[in-house]
């Protein structure tokens, strides 16, 4: 397929791959054919509203290696569902009366863009999906060949999300710190809040990283410095039945012998009932554009810890989060491997007019292959009983419940 002139978004949250697969895509291009032009629109989907853009110029295209190194994105995100009208009506992005899904088709189709990239999650492909379709509709043909992006890997049906394993890593790294902090009280709750909205994958490869390392430490007891006190002593899930009664009495046994209790929780967990709580109570659930609740407005890591301080005895708590330290981090090794073999697919992809979110398919034996956007969806449920996650909970002996 001839190309003249292809473009690239990143949408949604941050997560560690967007700058480095921005970098591939340019890098692959250059190497295919160097007469087409690429251009990114800023800001994701915002950036297509209002024709906001940056054309990769011969310096850019050249360097573009140097995307590798840094996290974050280079061309911007942002929240933005092309079919939510009141929403982009409300901030300035569309007029009154306009539909916003042609306004992004004519803008690609003012901007001559033969293809369009999309780096994002479930709702940043299905977004991609509507446009096509849309576009489609009115005779214009553009191939949408998305990137699948996602921190807490739930993207249906991709067995692995781009992003995803570094920001366990990062996390777990961000627990070392957090977690030295336990001798600072005689009874000290550290409750630390890791992104996932409902699905608990980033929460738990972060403790199986962490237990790694602290499997791989040298302890000094009698100096103080106690593996038991290092350890994870809970994991919390969206996917697993928490009886906080239950917990709360075998954690009170932790905190008595070791002086401290360290948690490693999904922001996702315990949600349902916060949710009850404050409708309950008369208070406004807050939400986003696609309708999700704001975790960070909610707060779980703070419910837990108030439920959870009193039961325990605890006389200092601190809930910190890692989700903003863990989501804009560079690409470690393993995604620069993912990175590069799905940025390679995408741009085959393109070329041939094979449309679809690029990604190993669960479904087809993990088979690498463009998947069409209408099996694509998202809060993928984490599989809990996973060999590595079942050793991660008995080590801590706490029993595996499903939901």
């Amino acid at each position: 397929m001839a190309l003249n002139r292809v473009a690239i978004l990143t949408a949604g949250g941050f997560a560690p791959c967007l700058s480095s697969a921005v970098g591939g895509l340019i890098e692959r291009y250059n190497e295919l054919d160097p007469e087409i032009e690429i251009v990114g629109y800023e800001y994701g989907y915002h950036g297509l509203l209002t024709g906001t853009k940056i054309v990769f110029d011969e310096e850019a295209r050249k360097n573009a290696g140097v995307l590798q190194n840094f996290g974050g994105s280079p061309i911007g995100n942002s929240r933005v569902k092309l079919t939510n009208v009141d929403d982009l009506v409300k901030r300035g992005l569309v007029k009154e009366g306009e539909n916003p899904l042609e306004v992004a088709a004519e803008q690609l189709r003012k901007d001559g863009v033969d293809v369009l990239h999309t780096i994002g999650g479930d709702d940043t492909n299905t977004t991609a999906a509507d446009l096509a379709a849309y576009l489609h509709e009115h005779q214009y043909e553009l191939t949408v060949v998305g990137l699948p992006k996602t921190i807490d890997n739930d993207i249906v049906p991709i067995a692995q999300s781009l992003g995803a394993l570094t920001a366990a890593e990062e996390a777990a790294e961000y627990a070392i710190n957090l977690i030295g902090e336990h001798r600072s009280s005689p009874r000290m709750l550290i409750i630390h809040e890791v992104m996932g909205r409902a699905c608990g994958y980033l929460t738990a490869r972060a403790s199986y990283d962490y237990r790694r390392w602290v499997d791989a430490q040298e302890w000094l007891p009698s100096a103080g410095l106690k593996k038991e006190r290092w350890d994870i002593h809970a994991v919390y899930l969206p996917e697993m039945d928490i009886n906080l009664e239950t917990e709360a009495e075998r954690l009170r046994g932790v905190l008595d012998e070791q002086g401290n209790v360290n948690i490693f929780l999904s922001e996702g967990a315990g949600v349902d009932e916060i949710i009850e709580e404050m409708e309950a109570a008369g208070e406004e659930v807050p939400r986003d554009p696609f309708g999700h609740v704001k975790l960070d407005k909610i707060n779980p890591g703070q419910w837990f810890a108030d439920k959870f301080a009193e039961r325990l005895g605890a006389e200092k708590v601190m809930v910190q989060k890692s989700g903003y330290y863990s989501r804009a981090a560079s690409a470690r090794a393993e995604d620069l491997r993912l990175i590069k073999g799905m940025v390679d697919y995408a741009v085959e992809s393109a070329l041939r007019g094979d449309p679809g979110v690029v990604g190993h398919d669960e479904e087809d034996g993990n088979k690498l292959k463009s998947i069409k956007f209408d099996r694509i969806a998202g809060h993928k449920k984490f599989n809990m009983f996973v060999p590595w996650f079942e050793e991660v909970m008995e080590t801590i002996g706490q029993p595996l419940k499903a939901d």
